[in-house]
Parts: structure tokens; sequence; C-alpha cells
């Protein structure tokens, strides 16, 4: 059975994983974890990424190291969605990646509304409104200085992809999160690029999930003590792809909710849906593996109890979670709920003020117990995910039978109870690390050691991966996909 190596960034954290691959196995070991997140530099935020290189190259040597990891066969690299590194004609990056939470977009969204109405746009390349997408920054980076010195733009995954076998490219999947692509063949649009104020020049070609890309630079090869042979691998490189793959659902009657700093939360389908009702709805349709459609909305996600947590942590020391969620379940139902989507809650730094105020002006008494604020937070964000699988439904005309929750949401035992009721649908809660899965398969696909469609690599995570599903009533319904 051949060994292939994910490595999978997420907002707040990453990890390089080793994976193996055959008709009737799954094995994943985790070889490597590491935190992520946003450095303030002089006002500016940004990612660190020379520092993820960093951690990357030690998360490749540990693989090399681990039973198997010798002989791995593939690398393949999943980040985030809509950063990017901009890159000298000699391929030398030029400053550090902007984080999506820089403050650097307000107001850009608007400027562009002027040329373009936002209806007319969401024509073209079906993307949610969302103030950090790609476009966006790319107008404001127009303001700055490096975008005019700049050869060749790389989404972040695709950059570490560079870094690592000399390949510029850019996947499909994220490509069609950055607003320059078209929604209907996931190309880059000259219109769209246009409309950025960018030389088209500074796009690499798109290429599909599955693609080899090529061997590793002889550099990595000697550091990381990978074999000569390993090949990079294109998979699903936005996260929210990959992890779409591993949903182990039965048949297509599903909606997904991928949930960790963000909730991507909707259903796949073979077309996207690009009616006036979807734009209103802020619905996006982004692109997946083997040409599919994820057809979702961006839920605020884990971030607001990340925050929370981290502000009581540095007046208080380390919080236990799992303690705060156990009292947080003994909280009486009924309490406050705060719209979770709220742009107040996208900046990071203390939180807790804010859900306290936003409760009030929802009507509510502010929740001040610790277990009253973690109540509130985790109420809101079930509610939001079965408003946004409710509006999938009716938007897209797909029907579904149940919730797939993947991601680290899926350890959330009263996040999972919550969702089921709100949605009154049986959530079925697992894979925790669906993205690195999702990750393997299209590896191990791309080397033959699987073969088949979407459904059937799902059909092999649903035989090897256990799940627990969660009735709308309350109880637990036990291990085993639905």
């Amino acid at each position: 059975m051949s060994t292939h190596v994910a490595v999978d960034l997420g907002a707040s954290s990453g990890r390089v994983m080793l994976g193996a691959a055959a008709p009737g196995r799954l094995e994943l070991t985790e070889v490597h974890r590491f935190a992520n997140g946003g450095v303030e530099v002089a006002g500016r935020l940004h990612w660190d990424a020379v520092g993820l290189w960093r951690e990357v190259l030690a998360g490749l040597g540990r693989a090399a190291r681990t039973p198997g990891g010798a002989a791995a066969r593939t690398v393949g690299v999943d980040t985030w969605a809509v950063d990017y590194g901009l890159l000298t004609r000699e391929g030398a990056l030029l400053g550090t990646p902007r984080h999506y939470r820089d403050s650097r977009t307000e107001g850009v969204a608007e400027r562009v509304f002027q040329r373009v109405p936002a209806q007319r746009l969401y024509e073209r390349n079906g993307l949610q409104h969302l103030p950090f997408t790609t476009i966006y920054q790319l107008v404001a980076e127009a303001e700055e200085s490096l975008l005019g010195s700049a050869a060749q733009l790389l989404l972040v995954p695709d950059l570490l992809g560079y870094w690592l076998s000399g390949h510029r490219g850019a996947e499909a999947t994220n490509a069609s999160t950055t607003g320059l692509a078209d929604v209907r063949t996931g190309r880059w649009a000259p219109d769209l690029v246009e409309l950025a104020g960018i030389d088209p020049a500074l796009l690499p070609p798109v290429h599909e999930p599955g693609t080899v890309l090529g061997g590793l630079r002889s550099e990595v090869l000697a550091e990381t003590g990978l074999p000569g042979s390993v090949r990079l691998v294109a998979v699903g490189s936005h996260d929210t792809a990959s992890a779409v793959v591993a949903v182990p659902a039965r048949d297509e009657r599903f909606a997904y909710v991928a949930c960790g700093t963000w909730g991507l939360v909707g259903v796949e389908l073979e077309r996207p849906v690009l009616s006036a009702e979807s734009f209103a709805a802020n619905f996006t349709n982004e692109r997946g593996v083997d040409g599919r459609i994820r057809y979702l909305r961006n839920v605020m996600g884990l971030w607001v109890l990340q925050q929370c947590l981290a502000e009581w942590a540095s007046t208080e020391g380390e919080q236990d979670l799992p303690a705060l969620l156990a009292a947080a379940a003994q909280v009486s139902a009924g309490g406050p709920v705060v719209d979770i989507d709220d742009a107040r809650f996208l900046p990071p730094g203390p939180m807790v003020a804010r859900v306290q105020a936003a409760a009030e002006e929802a009507g509510h008494r502010a929740p001040t117990a610790k277990a009253e604020v973690v109540r509130c937070v985790v109420e809101s964000l079930a509610q939001a995910f079965a408003r946004a699988v409710a509006d999938a439904v009716r938007l897209s005309g797909h029907e579904v039978d149940a919730v797939h929750l993947v991601g680290g949401g899926a350890r959330n035992t009263l996040l999972c109870e919550l969702t089921a009721a709100a949605c009154g649908l049986p959530v079925v809660a697992g894979p925790v690390e669906a993205t690195a899965l999702g990750n393997v398969l299209v590896q191990a696909r791309a080397h033959g050691d699987l073969s088949g469609s979407l459904e059937d690599l799902r059909a092999l995570v649903r035989d090897t991966h256990e799940t627990t599903t969660y009735a709308p009533h309350g109880e637990r319904v036990g291990t085993g996909a639905l």
C-alpha cells in the first residue's frame, strides 16, 4: 500500500499527515502539528509565510522518518482560500502575504460595485459577497507599491507548491474563490482580471485536482529525506474542497458543514446556481474536485469561540474547553442568540464584549458567565448552520436527508446536538480530519492506488472511519454513517 503526504494548513493550525490508501484501507497518521495565525506588523496583518514553510519542511522530514514515509509516492498541499503571495520574475517572494482579516479591504467592494453592479459580478464569478475576496484584495493592493514590481501571483497553496517543486500554477478549486474566474468554466475571466486592474500575465495557468505537477526540488529532498521519486500532486487545494471529498455520505442527498475556524455550509451540485434569489441569499458557487460545484455559504465558524477562549486565556491562563462546553450544555435553552455572521466578529481581538453587545442589541440579556457566553456562541452558530442548510435546499432544489459535519467541529458534542435540533435533520459527525483524508484520497487516485468516482472515495471513508450520528430530538443514535 503506497503512502502519501498531506500538507493541510488551516487558518489557526497546520498539520502534516502521512496517509495510506488502497481498496478497503484508508489510514492517516499525524506526524507534525503547529499553530498558525495572523501576525500584526506596523498596523498590517500578515501571514508568516516563511514560518509556515519551515514547519512544512519539518513535517515532511518527520513524515520521511515515520514507518512507510521513506517510500512516500506523492505530496499534496491544501490551505485556506483567497490569500496569495507575489513573486518577482526570478521567483523571489515580494513581502509577506497579507491576511484576509487585514483592514485594507474595508470599503473596496463598494467601490468596485460602482463600476460593476454586484449582481452582474455574481453572474460572472458566482461568489457570495465577502469583503476579503482576492479581487478586492488586488484592488487594494494596486494602491500600494508591491503590485507593480510583481511578475506572478500564486495563491498560498500554490506558493508552497512552487517552493516545493518549482512548478507555478493555480489549482482550480482555490482559483474559483478569487472572484477572477468564470463560474461556468473555472478558468480566468479576462473581464474580471481587467476589473481587478492587474496584468493577466500575473495569473498562472489553471490546473485540475489530480494533476501530477512534478518532482520536488533537490534541496527539499536533501533536507527532508523524502525519496527522489516523490511527486507533487494537485489536490483540492482549497481545504474545504478536500474536506468535501471525504464526506462519508451514502448518496447525493446530503448537506455538509465543514467546521473549523470557518463553517462552510452547503450542498454539492453539478451546476452553479446564479439566480437573483441565490445572489440575495449570499450563496457562493465554488468548484470542487471532479468539477462539482460547492454551493455554500460561509458562516463565521468557531472563530468567535476561539477568540473568546484566547481572551480569557490572556488574563486567566489556558482554558479547559471540554469543561466549558459541558457547563454550557447545562445552561437553559432559550437564552440569547446573536447573528454570528455580524461583521463586528470578523476582526481578531477581544470578543466577549462584542458578543454581549450583539445580544443586547438583539433584545436579550447579555450573557455574563463564561458558560453563558459559550452557550450563546455555540447556539448562534448552530442556528446559522441550520439557516444555511435550509437556504441551500430551497435555492438549489437539492433535497437532503442528513447533514454531515466534518472537521474540528465534529468533536464539539454540544454544537452537533444543537445543529441537529436546529436543522430538524440527523447530523453525522466526523471524520475530524476530513480535509487531510480528502487530500490523501485525491493523491492516491492520481497515483493509481484507487480508482472510481467521488462516491467511491466517500464509500472508502465510510467503511474505514467511525462517525457519530445525532438525532434532531436530542438523542445520540451511535457510531456509523447514516
